[in-house]
Parts: structure tokens; C-alpha cells; sequence
């Protein structure tokens, strides 16, 4: 360049693309800021004239192409970067006006061709790069035209070149230091899978949210090894396909789902940082969701069974009131206009034990009044089986009181009908808060809650305390009945009456 205009531009524009090369090595991304230095260094290499003066045209190409990660995604894009490099390296080729037309036409139609099959938020990203790719290519292309066709217009062709360099460097840096794409598609993806419960599945709110419609998540079942959508359908994962790209999901340590999606949708390692992060929130919500479904349908379930239960208890009492006690008084009553002082007392005596063992079914009264350990002795001795007791003293609340004796009440009237057992034990404690009581045997096992009434019945029981109840009863192994209950220990004085 003779002209020194030309001269100083010339210099401005290495030294922009030198400059701001620099600045997004350090800051990111890397791969792109170094082919912004690697442009810069062959640029000023062409002030020595003759054959370097086109060695830019190969990083620049590349650079073009490949923005905004600093790699090329498909084979065409690869191969005019290929090109572009030979067309900068044989000397011959740069000073050939029809190659340089041809290079231009290439360059532009290929990112033309990126952008039209790229998804939505691939895009975005490319724009800025498309614009100036179509800029600089267009003034090379229109100055090797001109000189092919014999008009002079090189001054203009070199200044026209000169600013679509140098503005390009600028807009590519401006985008990737200030452009809100990625926090734009993160923000929305928030939104999105925030409301995905309402408004769509979370696999559909996520391929919007990224801009690649054919975006699957899979959920992965540990009981089949495999991975099913949000319908339950099992999920194909793609094996060999270069387009697709598989992203495993995982929460503490435990695989939770995977997305696959369009290779080019994921492809800078912070986004990918922040969906997996978003998408295992958004997994992780859907399933404590389904969970929190589930255990809604076992609560309406046990109040269900506890108003049937109810139901069927105070049908049983009556009857035991009809056949029990009241009939025994109807013989007392009728014993009265009798003569036979003995047998009055005989059937008082009989009607005041059948009415101390109906109470003692409804709520014993040495439990209220002496408590939790003396009730538990009543019940051990009357089991046929031998019994061992280990229970706290202190007082506790009174439905976890009883709620503990019945349990205990239950699981020892099934050793004595059920376990053929030769020892059992009860031991009821408490830690942090927490009352504990446990029932075990040395029984034949295979006690099982679904298929009796009663063990549901008390599962539904201490449940309804916010606790829980479990029974392992491996066949030949014994049983052993566990029952957690949220109850500290309470002040109550006990009645000595």
C-alpha cells in the first residue's frame, strides 16, 4: 500500500483485531480470540507484500464460519475453511481474481446455508457473524470482479475492504461481551420449566426454550435400566447419529434423566453447565411432584380405610354390647324378680368383666392412668407368648400413647394367633423427638400389611401422626414391626385414684 490513508488504516484495523483478539482470549472464548490474533499477526505480515499479503483471508474465513465457539459444525463449513486456507497459502491462487470471486461466493452461500438450517437460538448467534461474513465477502468479491472486468476501482475496493475488516472485529467483540443471548435463553428457560406444569411438558418447554424442537428428555427407571418420556414410553437413544448429541442429568450422584438433542443446540460448556443445572431442578421438581401425588392418593386412601374402619368398629362394638354385657344385664334384670341372691352376683361379676374388657378394648384405663410401661406389662402378661419389655418412662403425648399400645396391642395378639413364635420383645424409645417402637419375634414370618386390615389399619393410624410404620416379616425369619411417631415427652400427673 503506497497510500498512506490506506497505510494507517491498514495498521488500525491489525491492531484492532490484535487488540480485541486479546481481550476475548482472556475473557472467553478462547478459541475465538485466537483466531482474532492469528488473523491479526498474518495481517501485519502482509505489509511485506508478494504472497503473504493474502495469508489473512484462511483465520478470517475461519473465524467467520465458526463463530461464536471457534470450531466449523458441519462438513461444508469445514471444507470452505479448507479452501480458504489453500486459497491464502498457494500463492498463485490469492492473486487470481476468479478464485477470490469463487471464495467469496463460497464463503457467503455457506454461512447463508448455516443460518437458513440452523435452529432458532443457533440463530441468534450467528447473525452478527452472518452480517459480517456477507459484508467483507461482498467487497472482496466486488473487487476481484471489478479488476476482472477492467474497471479501475482498487483504491475503493482496499478502503471498502479495510472498514468491513475492521467493523466486523468490533461487532463480533461487541456481541460476545454485551449480547444477552445466553441469559436470555437461560431466563426464559426458567420461566418456561416454572411453568411447564401448567402450560406443557417439560421435554416441549425446554426444546422452546433452546430452539431445537426436536429436543427428548428421558427419565431414567432404576428398576428397568432404561429411560422412559413423561408418557412412560420408553426413550430411543440415537447410537451413531454425529447430529444428535446425548446429556446425562444428575442429582446427587444418582442418574435422573437425559437429554437428547441437535448437536449445535449445547454446545458452549456454560450453557450446557446451566441447562443440566435447570433441566435436573426441573426433573427433579417432576418427579418430588409425582411423589407428592402419590402420597396425596395414600392419604385420601387411608382416610378412607380409617372411616370404613371406623365404620366397622362401631358395628363390632355394638354387637359385643348386644351379646355381651347388655345381654348379661337383661338376665340380671330378670334375676331380680327372682329369689337367688348367688346367681344375681354371678352374672354382676361376669357383666362387670366382660364391661372391663370391652373398655380395655376401646382405651385401657391403666394407660391413662398409670401409663405407657404399666400397659404394656397388662399386655405382655396376657400374651401366650414369652414377652420382653424395654419402655421409656416418661409420659408422652396421649395419642402417641396410644397409638404406640395399640400397635404393640395388634402385633402381639398376631404372635399369639399367627407367629408360633417362642419369644417376643417390645422395646419403645425415643430419639430426637422421635418416638420409636419396635416388635419383634423369633416367629414364622410372611406377616404382610396388604393382605390384613389390622396392620394397614395401624399403618394408616401412625400415619396420620405424621409417622411411619414398617413391617419386614421375611418367611422363617421372625417379624419386626417398626412405628416412628414425632412426640416428645410431656408433664402429665397420674391419677393414683
Amino acid at each position: 500500500m503506497h497510500d498512506l490513508g490506506l497505510t494507517v488504516a491498514d495498521t488500525i484495523v491489525g491492531t484492532t483485531l490484535a487488540g480485541l483478539g486479546l481481550a476475548t482470549w482472556v475473557k472467553g472464548p478462547r478459541a475465538v480470540g485466537l483466531l482474532m490474533m492469528a488473523t491479526a499477526a498474518v495481517w501485519f505480515a502482509g505489509d511485506l507484500g508478494g504472497w503473504t499479503l493474502f495469508l489473512h483471508r484462511g483465520p478470517l474465513v475461519h473465524l467467520l464460519l465458526s463463530y461464536p465457539r471457534g470450531w466449523p459444525r458441519r462438513r461444508l463449513e469445514r471444507a470452505v475453511i479448507v479452501f480458504a486456507y489453500v486459497d491464502a497459502l498457494v500463492y498463485p491462487l490469492g492473486r487470481m481474481d476468479g478464485v477470490t470471486i469463487a471464495l467469496a461466493v463460497l464463503v457467503i452461500g455457506t454461512a447463508l446455508v448455516g443460518y437458513a438450517t440452523a435452529t432458532q437460538r443457533v440463530r441468534r448467534e450467528r447473525l452478527p457473524a452472518v452480517v459480517a461474513t456477507a459484508g467483507i465477502m461482498l467487497v472482496l468479491g466486488l473487487g476481484a470482479a471489478a479488476r476482472l472486468i477492467g474497471t479501475p476501482a482498487d483504491a475503493a475496493a482496499l478502503w471498502g475492504y479495510e472498514l468491513a475488516v475492521g467493523a466486523s472485529a468490533v461487532i463480533l467483540f461487541a456481541d460476545l461481551r454485551w449480547s444477552r443471548r445466553d441469559g436470555a435463553a437461560i431466563t426464559g428457560l426458567v420461566v418456561d420449566l416454572g411453568e411447564a406444569e401448567r402450560t406443557g411438558v417439560l421435554a416441549d418447554k425446554l426444546g422452546q426454550a433452546l430452539g431445537d424442537r426436536s429436543l427428548v428428555l428421558g427419565y431414567w427407571l432404576p428398576e428397568t435400566r432404561s429411560y422412559v418420556d413423561e408418557a412412560g414410553r420408553p426413550v430411543d437413544l440415537p447410537e451413531s447419529d454425529p447430529t444428535r448429541v446425548l446429556t446425562e442429568l444428575v442429582a446427587d450422584g444418582q442418574r435422573v434423566g437425559v437429554l437428547v438433542h441437535d448437536a449445535a443446540v449445547l454446545d458452549d460448556p456454560l450453557l450446557v453447565e446451566s441447562v443440566v443445572a435447570l433441566a435436573r431442578m426441573a426433573v427433579t421438581n417432576v418427579r418430588l411432584q409425582a411423589e407428592v401425588r402419590a402420597r396425596v392418593g395414600d392419604v385420601e386412601a387411608a382416610r378412607r380405610r380409617i372411616v370404613e374402619a371406623a365404620d366397622a368398629e362401631r358395628r363390632r362394638l355394638e354387637s359385643l354390647l348386644q351379646k355381651g354385657a347388655m345381654g348379661r344385664l337383661s338376665e340380671v334384670a330378670e334375676l331380680l324378680t327372682a329369689d337367688d341372691p348367688d346367681d344375681l352376683h354371678a352374672h354382676l361379676d361376669t357383666s362387670q368383666v366382660l364391661l372391663r374388657e370391652f373398655a380395655r378394648g376401646i382405651h385401657p384405663r391403666v394407660l391413662t392412668e398409670e401409663g405407657l410401661p404399666r400397659a404394656l406389662a397388662e399386655l405382655a402378661d396376657a400374651c401366650p407368648t414369652p414377652v420382653e419389655l424395654e419402655v421409656l418412662s416418661a409420659r408422652l403425648a396421649t395419642a402417641v400413647e396410644a397409638t404406640a399400645y395399640f400397635v404393640c396391642s395388634e402385633a402381639l395378639a398376631n404372635v399369639g394367633k399367627y407367629a408360633q413364635a417362642g419369644h417376643a420383645r417390645i422395646e419403645v424409645a425415643r430419639t430426637d423427638g422421635v418416638v420409636v417402637i419396635e416388635v419383634t419375634d423369633d416367629g414364622v414370618g410372611g406377616a404382610d400389611p396388604a393382605r390384613g386390615s389390622g396392620l394397614r389399619g395401624l399403618a394408616d393410624r401412625v400415619q396420620a401422626l405424621g409417622g411411619t410404620f414398617l413391617v419386614d416379616s421375611q418367611p422363617g425369619a421372625g417379624t419386626r414391626l417398626t412405628a416412628r411417631i414425632p412426640g416428645p415427652a410431656v408433664s402429665r400427673r397420674v391419677s393414683t385414684a
